[in-house]
Protein backbone atom coordinates (compact mmCIF):
# COMPACT_ATOMS: atom_id res chain seq x y z
CA UNK A 1 0.00 0.00 0.00
CA UNK A 2 1.47 3.68 -0.77
CA UNK A 3 3.09 5.50 2.15
CA UNK A 4 2.75 2.20 3.94
CA UNK A 5 6.20 1.03 5.74
CA UNK A 6 6.55 -2.75 6.48
CA UNK A 7 8.41 -3.20 9.81
CA UNK A 8 7.56 -7.00 10.52
CA UNK A 9 6.24 -10.43 8.42
CA UNK A 10 4.50 -12.53 11.45
CA UNK A 11 3.54 -15.91 10.17
CA UNK A 12 3.31 -14.68 6.64
CA UNK A 13 1.36 -11.92 7.27
CA UNK A 14 3.05 -8.32 6.49
CA UNK A 15 2.67 -5.65 9.40
CA UNK A 16 2.66 -2.56 7.90
CA UNK A 17 2.37 0.96 9.56
CA UNK A 18 1.29 3.98 7.55
CA UNK A 19 3.22 7.37 7.28
CA UNK A 20 -0.11 9.06 8.68
CA UNK A 21 0.37 7.28 12.02
CA UNK A 22 4.01 8.04 12.77
CA UNK A 23 2.59 11.71 12.23
CA UNK A 24 0.17 11.09 14.50
CA UNK A 25 2.45 9.82 17.05
CA UNK A 26 4.56 13.13 17.13
CA UNK A 27 0.99 15.06 17.28
CA UNK A 28 0.70 12.76 20.41
CA UNK A 29 4.07 13.29 22.22
CA UNK A 30 3.71 17.45 21.84
CA UNK A 31 0.51 17.44 22.96
CA UNK A 32 1.11 16.11 25.95
CA UNK A 33 3.98 17.48 26.19
CA UNK A 34 2.10 21.15 26.28
CA UNK A 35 0.09 19.76 29.00
CA UNK A 36 2.65 17.79 31.64
CA UNK A 37 6.44 18.21 30.15
CA UNK A 38 8.53 15.60 28.68
CA UNK A 39 7.84 12.56 30.98
CA UNK A 40 3.96 13.24 30.62
CA UNK A 41 4.84 13.22 26.51
CA UNK A 42 6.87 9.99 26.67
CA UNK A 43 4.39 8.08 28.80
CA UNK A 44 1.27 9.46 26.41
CA UNK A 45 3.38 8.04 23.46
CA UNK A 46 3.79 4.59 25.20
CA UNK A 47 0.36 4.22 26.04
CA UNK A 48 -0.97 4.94 22.46
CA UNK A 49 1.92 2.58 21.52
CA UNK A 50 0.55 -0.06 23.81
CA UNK A 51 -3.09 0.72 22.45
CA UNK A 52 -1.70 -0.32 18.66
CA UNK A 53 -0.09 -3.16 19.68
CA UNK A 54 -3.60 -4.12 21.25
CA UNK A 55 -5.09 -3.35 17.92
CA UNK A 56 -2.30 -4.90 15.88
CA UNK A 57 -3.36 -8.41 18.17
CA UNK A 58 -7.10 -7.41 17.31
CA UNK A 59 -6.43 -7.55 13.30
CA UNK A 60 -4.65 -11.12 13.92
CA UNK A 61 -8.00 -12.18 15.29
CA UNK A 62 -9.08 -11.89 12.25
CA UNK A 63 -6.42 -12.88 10.10
CA UNK A 64 -6.33 -16.43 12.21
CA UNK A 65 -9.59 -16.94 12.01
CA UNK A 66 -9.72 -16.37 8.28
CA UNK A 67 -6.61 -19.15 7.50
CA UNK A 68 -8.72 -21.32 9.78
CA UNK A 69 -11.64 -21.11 6.46
CA UNK A 70 -8.97 -21.26 4.28
CA UNK A 71 -8.46 -17.33 3.37
CA UNK A 72 -5.14 -16.11 2.59
CA UNK A 73 -4.08 -12.79 4.62
CA UNK A 74 -1.40 -10.98 2.82
CA UNK A 75 -0.91 -7.67 4.73
CA UNK A 76 -1.99 -5.76 8.28
CA UNK A 77 -1.33 -2.01 8.09
CA UNK A 78 -1.93 -0.02 11.16
CA UNK A 79 -3.65 3.91 10.99
CA UNK A 80 -4.29 6.68 13.12
CA UNK A 81 -7.65 5.59 13.68
CA UNK A 82 -6.82 1.57 13.87
CA UNK A 83 -6.02 -1.52 11.93
CA UNK A 84 -6.95 -3.10 8.71
CA UNK A 85 -6.15 -6.60 8.03
CA UNK A 86 -6.30 -7.70 4.24
CA UNK A 87 -8.48 -10.80 3.28
CA UNK A 88 -8.02 -12.50 -0.04
CA UNK A 89 -11.53 -12.92 -0.08
CA UNK A 90 -14.57 -12.77 2.24
CA UNK A 91 -15.53 -16.04 3.58
CA UNK A 92 -18.35 -17.75 1.42
CA UNK A 93 -20.63 -19.15 4.10
CA UNK A 94 -22.67 -16.22 6.66
CA UNK A 95 -21.00 -18.11 9.90
CA UNK A 96 -17.68 -18.13 8.47
CA UNK A 97 -17.70 -14.34 8.05
CA UNK A 98 -19.36 -14.11 11.63
CA UNK A 99 -16.31 -16.15 13.26
CA UNK A 100 -13.98 -13.88 11.34
CA UNK A 101 -15.12 -10.63 12.30
CA UNK A 102 -15.97 -11.27 16.10
CA UNK A 103 -12.81 -12.84 16.11
CA UNK A 104 -11.22 -9.44 16.74
CA UNK A 105 -13.03 -8.00 19.43
CA UNK A 106 -12.86 -11.20 21.23
CA UNK A 107 -9.48 -10.49 21.60
CA UNK A 108 -9.66 -7.55 23.28
CA UNK A 109 -12.18 -8.62 25.56
CA UNK A 110 -9.50 -11.21 26.43
CA UNK A 111 -6.30 -8.33 26.56
CA UNK A 112 -9.15 -6.30 29.07
CA UNK A 113 -9.95 -9.50 31.17
CA UNK A 114 -6.22 -10.21 31.35
CA UNK A 115 -5.30 -6.85 32.75
CA UNK A 116 -8.78 -6.69 35.01
CA UNK A 117 -7.40 -9.90 36.33
CA UNK A 118 -4.17 -8.58 36.87
CA UNK A 119 -5.05 -5.82 38.90
CA UNK A 120 -7.60 -7.40 40.94
CA UNK A 121 -11.74 -6.78 40.64
CA UNK A 122 -11.54 -4.65 44.48
CA UNK A 123 -10.93 -1.21 43.64
CA UNK A 124 -11.96 -1.65 39.83
CA UNK A 125 -15.44 -0.18 38.96
CA UNK A 126 -16.46 0.99 35.72
CA UNK A 127 -16.16 4.98 36.59
CA UNK A 128 -12.42 3.84 36.92
CA UNK A 129 -12.19 1.87 34.00
CA UNK A 130 -13.15 5.04 32.03
CA UNK A 131 -10.73 7.63 33.32
CA UNK A 132 -8.45 7.02 30.57
CA UNK A 133 -6.85 10.86 30.03
CA UNK A 134 -6.56 10.83 33.64
CA UNK A 135 -2.66 11.60 34.31
CA UNK A 136 -3.22 9.61 37.86
CA UNK A 137 -4.51 6.82 36.06
CA UNK A 138 -1.90 4.15 36.04
CA UNK A 139 -1.10 2.70 32.43
CA UNK A 140 -2.40 -0.67 32.67
CA UNK A 141 -5.73 0.85 34.10
CA UNK A 142 -5.91 2.79 31.27
CA UNK A 143 -4.94 0.04 28.81
CA UNK A 144 -7.78 -2.23 29.64
CA UNK A 145 -10.74 0.57 30.07
CA UNK A 146 -9.15 1.72 26.24
CA UNK A 147 -9.25 -2.56 25.63
CA UNK A 148 -13.32 -2.43 26.42
CA UNK A 149 -13.89 0.78 24.47
CA UNK A 150 -12.49 -1.16 21.40
CA UNK A 151 -14.80 -3.70 21.63
CA UNK A 152 -17.64 -1.20 21.97
CA UNK A 153 -16.85 0.84 19.34
CA UNK A 154 -16.00 -1.90 16.97
CA UNK A 155 -19.09 -3.92 17.45
CA UNK A 156 -21.06 -0.52 16.33
CA UNK A 157 -23.33 -1.88 13.61
CA UNK A 158 -21.59 0.34 10.97
CA UNK A 159 -20.38 -1.57 7.84
CA UNK A 160 -17.69 -2.41 7.18
CA UNK A 161 -16.69 -1.77 10.63
CA UNK A 162 -16.79 -5.80 12.71
CA UNK A 163 -20.10 -4.78 13.94
CA UNK A 164 -21.06 -4.05 10.04
CA UNK A 165 -19.68 -7.34 9.06
CA UNK A 166 -21.63 -9.16 12.15
CA UNK A 167 -24.68 -7.62 11.14
CA UNK A 168 -24.23 -8.48 7.31
CA UNK A 169 -23.68 -12.51 8.43
CA UNK A 170 -26.63 -12.43 10.19
CA UNK A 171 -28.45 -11.25 7.02
CA UNK A 172 -26.70 -13.33 4.87
CA UNK A 173 -28.90 -15.78 6.94
CA UNK A 174 -31.77 -14.36 5.47
CA UNK A 175 -31.02 -12.39 2.07
CA UNK A 176 -28.81 -12.63 -1.10
CA UNK A 177 -25.08 -11.73 -0.10
CA UNK A 178 -25.29 -8.63 -2.46
CA UNK A 179 -28.61 -7.70 -0.63
CA UNK A 180 -27.37 -7.93 2.76
CA UNK A 181 -24.06 -6.39 1.90
CA UNK A 182 -26.42 -3.56 0.90
CA UNK A 183 -28.53 -3.51 4.51
CA UNK A 184 -25.71 -3.44 6.08
CA UNK A 185 -23.70 -0.49 4.44
CA UNK A 186 -26.89 1.46 4.62
CA UNK A 187 -26.93 1.02 8.08
CA UNK A 188 -23.27 1.82 8.33
CA UNK A 189 -23.67 5.14 5.97
CA UNK A 190 -26.67 6.15 8.42
CA UNK A 191 -23.86 5.86 11.84
CA UNK A 192 -21.52 7.21 9.21
CA UNK A 193 -23.79 10.54 9.30
CA UNK A 194 -23.93 10.53 12.77
CA UNK A 195 -20.69 10.01 13.59
CA UNK A 196 -19.59 13.21 11.34
CA UNK A 197 -22.41 15.09 12.83
CA UNK A 198 -20.98 14.68 16.40
CA UNK A 199 -17.51 14.95 14.77
CA UNK A 200 -18.11 18.39 13.63
CA UNK A 201 -19.70 19.37 17.37
CA UNK A 202 -17.30 17.76 19.65
CA UNK A 203 -14.28 15.47 18.41
CA UNK A 204 -12.53 16.24 14.83
CA UNK A 205 -11.38 11.96 14.52
CA UNK A 206 -15.01 11.23 14.48
CA UNK A 207 -14.95 13.22 11.25
CA UNK A 208 -12.53 11.32 9.92
CA UNK A 209 -13.61 8.17 10.97
CA UNK A 210 -17.12 8.97 9.55
CA UNK A 211 -15.73 9.79 6.25
CA UNK A 212 -13.98 6.65 6.39
CA UNK A 213 -16.73 4.31 7.27
CA UNK A 214 -19.18 6.03 4.56
CA UNK A 215 -16.92 5.46 1.73
CA UNK A 216 -15.66 2.17 2.64
CA UNK A 217 -19.08 1.09 3.25
CA UNK A 218 -20.45 2.21 -0.48
CA UNK A 219 -17.30 0.55 -2.04
CA UNK A 220 -18.02 -2.70 -0.01
CA UNK A 221 -21.30 -2.60 -1.11
CA UNK A 222 -20.30 -2.22 -4.95
CA UNK A 223 -18.25 -4.87 -4.79
CA UNK A 224 -20.66 -7.06 -3.13
CA UNK A 225 -22.75 -6.34 -6.27
CA UNK A 226 -20.20 -6.99 -8.43
CA UNK A 227 -19.52 -10.12 -7.09
CA UNK A 228 -23.69 -11.29 -7.26
CA UNK A 229 -23.42 -10.57 -10.86
CA UNK A 230 -20.11 -12.34 -11.85
CA UNK A 231 -21.64 -15.47 -9.96
CA UNK A 232 -22.29 -18.10 -12.72
CA UNK A 233 -21.58 -15.93 -15.77
CA UNK A 234 -18.82 -15.68 -18.39
CA UNK A 235 -16.54 -12.82 -19.61
CA UNK A 236 -18.67 -13.59 -23.23
CA UNK A 237 -21.11 -12.16 -20.90
CA UNK A 238 -20.03 -9.10 -20.09
CA UNK A 239 -17.21 -8.33 -22.73
CA UNK A 240 -16.98 -5.10 -24.76
CA UNK A 241 -16.92 -6.53 -28.54
CA UNK A 242 -17.67 -3.16 -30.56
CA UNK A 243 -14.20 -1.47 -30.11
CA UNK A 244 -11.74 0.05 -32.66
CA UNK A 245 -7.94 -1.80 -32.70
CA UNK A 246 -4.75 0.37 -33.06
CA UNK A 247 -1.78 -1.66 -34.65
CA UNK A 248 1.16 -2.36 -33.96
CA UNK A 249 2.84 -0.31 -36.37
CA UNK A 250 0.07 2.85 -35.46
CA UNK A 251 1.50 6.02 -34.07
CA UNK A 252 -0.20 7.95 -31.11
CA UNK A 253 -1.19 11.01 -33.83
CA UNK A 254 -3.22 7.90 -34.94
CA UNK A 255 -4.32 6.81 -31.82
CA UNK A 256 -5.13 10.73 -31.08
CA UNK A 257 -7.60 10.57 -34.28
CA UNK A 258 -9.07 7.20 -33.08
CA UNK A 259 -9.87 8.66 -29.43
CA UNK A 260 -11.65 11.76 -31.18
CA UNK A 261 -13.67 9.67 -33.36
CA UNK A 262 -14.89 7.34 -30.71
CA UNK A 263 -16.30 6.60 -27.08
CA UNK A 264 -13.39 4.59 -26.10
CA UNK A 265 -10.68 4.99 -23.12
CA UNK A 266 -8.75 2.48 -23.74
CA UNK A 267 -7.36 0.92 -27.17
CA UNK A 268 -6.24 -2.76 -27.89
CA UNK A 269 -3.06 -2.88 -29.96
CA UNK A 270 -3.18 -6.27 -31.82
CA UNK A 271 -0.52 -7.62 -34.12
CA UNK A 272 -1.27 -9.46 -37.69
CA UNK A 273 -2.55 -12.19 -35.96
CA UNK A 274 -5.24 -10.83 -34.38
CA UNK A 275 -3.33 -11.12 -30.84
CA UNK A 276 -3.05 -8.47 -28.26
CA UNK A 277 0.12 -6.51 -27.75
CA UNK A 278 -0.78 -4.08 -25.14
CA UNK A 279 -3.68 -1.19 -24.22
CA UNK A 280 -3.22 2.16 -24.75
CA UNK A 281 -5.24 4.05 -22.91
CA UNK A 282 -5.80 8.08 -22.99
CA UNK A 283 -4.02 9.17 -20.41
CA UNK A 284 -0.76 7.38 -21.55
CA UNK A 285 -1.98 8.31 -25.09
CA UNK A 286 -2.01 12.53 -23.77
CA UNK A 287 1.23 11.97 -22.28
CA UNK A 288 3.36 10.17 -25.51
CA UNK A 289 1.84 13.05 -27.21
CA UNK A 290 3.22 15.89 -25.27
CA UNK A 291 6.39 14.06 -24.17
CA UNK A 292 7.34 12.23 -27.57
CA UNK A 293 5.63 13.55 -29.85
CA UNK A 294 2.99 12.16 -32.61
CA UNK A 295 5.01 9.80 -34.78
CA UNK A 296 5.58 7.91 -31.37
CA UNK A 297 4.80 4.47 -31.70
CA UNK A 298 1.90 3.19 -29.75
CA UNK A 299 3.30 -0.09 -28.14
CA UNK A 300 6.45 2.48 -26.57
CA UNK A 301 3.71 4.59 -25.40
CA UNK A 302 1.93 1.54 -23.37
CA UNK A 303 3.30 0.59 -20.00
CA UNK A 304 2.87 -2.41 -18.23
CA UNK A 305 1.79 -5.79 -19.66
CA UNK A 306 -2.33 -6.78 -20.02
CA UNK A 307 -3.64 -9.99 -19.52
CA UNK A 308 -5.74 -12.53 -21.36
CA UNK A 309 -8.34 -14.61 -20.65
CA UNK A 310 -10.45 -17.26 -22.54
CA UNK A 311 -13.85 -15.97 -23.31
CA UNK A 312 -15.52 -18.99 -21.89
CA UNK A 313 -14.01 -18.04 -18.66
CA UNK A 314 -15.35 -17.25 -15.20
CA UNK A 315 -16.36 -13.88 -14.88
CA UNK A 316 -15.37 -14.05 -11.37
CA UNK A 317 -11.79 -15.57 -11.93
CA UNK A 318 -11.55 -12.51 -14.75
CA UNK A 319 -12.31 -10.14 -12.39
CA UNK A 320 -10.38 -10.64 -9.62
CA UNK A 321 -7.49 -11.09 -12.34
CA UNK A 322 -8.15 -7.74 -13.28
CA UNK A 323 -7.90 -6.40 -9.51
CA UNK A 324 -5.21 -7.96 -8.69
CA UNK A 325 -3.14 -6.89 -11.70
CA UNK A 326 -4.20 -3.11 -12.10
CA UNK A 327 -4.08 -3.07 -15.61
CA UNK A 328 -6.54 -0.82 -17.50
CA UNK A 329 -8.45 -3.75 -19.20
CA UNK A 330 -7.94 -7.64 -19.88
CA UNK A 331 -8.10 -9.21 -23.32
CA UNK A 332 -10.66 -11.62 -23.89
CA UNK A 333 -9.20 -14.43 -26.63
CA UNK A 334 -10.75 -16.99 -28.68
CA UNK A 335 -9.57 -20.59 -29.13
CA UNK A 336 -6.62 -19.40 -31.51
CA UNK A 337 -5.50 -16.61 -28.72
CA UNK A 338 -6.88 -14.00 -31.03
CA UNK A 339 -8.88 -10.76 -29.30
CA UNK A 340 -12.59 -10.71 -29.65
CA UNK A 341 -13.05 -8.95 -26.34
CA UNK A 342 -12.91 -6.46 -23.91
CA UNK A 343 -12.93 -6.63 -20.12
CA UNK A 344 -12.55 -3.00 -18.27
CA UNK A 345 -13.82 -1.31 -14.61
CA UNK A 346 -16.22 0.72 -16.81
CA UNK A 347 -18.13 -1.94 -18.59
CA UNK A 348 -18.26 -3.84 -15.53
CA UNK A 349 -19.85 -1.00 -13.52
CA UNK A 350 -22.37 -0.29 -16.93
CA UNK A 351 -23.43 -3.96 -16.58
CA UNK A 352 -23.88 -3.27 -12.63
CA UNK A 353 -26.26 -0.48 -13.39
CA UNK A 354 -28.51 -2.31 -16.48
CA UNK A 355 -28.65 -5.45 -13.74
CA UNK A 356 -30.00 -3.15 -10.64
CA UNK A 357 -32.19 -1.93 -12.81
CA UNK A 358 -33.73 -4.75 -14.54
CA UNK A 359 -37.34 -6.41 -12.75
CA UNK A 360 -36.09 -9.57 -11.25
CA UNK A 361 -38.04 -12.18 -13.26
CA UNK A 362 -36.47 -10.50 -16.21
CA UNK A 363 -35.85 -14.00 -18.99
CA UNK A 364 -32.87 -12.20 -20.59
CA UNK A 365 -29.25 -13.18 -21.20
CA UNK A 366 -28.82 -13.04 -17.66
CA UNK A 367 -31.83 -15.42 -16.37
CA UNK A 368 -29.67 -18.11 -14.79
CA UNK A 369 -28.35 -15.70 -12.20
CA UNK A 370 -31.55 -12.96 -12.02
CA UNK A 371 -34.39 -16.24 -11.41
Amino acid sequence: MLWSLTVARVAGTAVRIHVTLLLFLVWIWYAYYRQGGTDAAWEGVIFISLLLLCVLLHEFGHVFAARYFGVKTPDITLWPFGGIASLERIPEKPYQEFIVAIAGPLVNVAIAGALIAYLGTTNMDVQTLTKIEDPATSMVVKLAGANIFLVLFNLIPAFPMDGGRVLRALLATRFSFGRATELAAMVGQAFAVFFGILGIFGNPMLVVIAVFVFLAASAEAGHAQLRDVSRGALVSDAMITQFRSLHTQSTVDEAANALIQTTQKEFPIVDGAGKLRGVLTRDAMIKALKEKGPQCPVLEATTGEVPTVSARTTLESAIKLLQESRAPAIGATDSSDRLVGLLTAENLGEMMMVRAARPKDYEGPWRRRLG
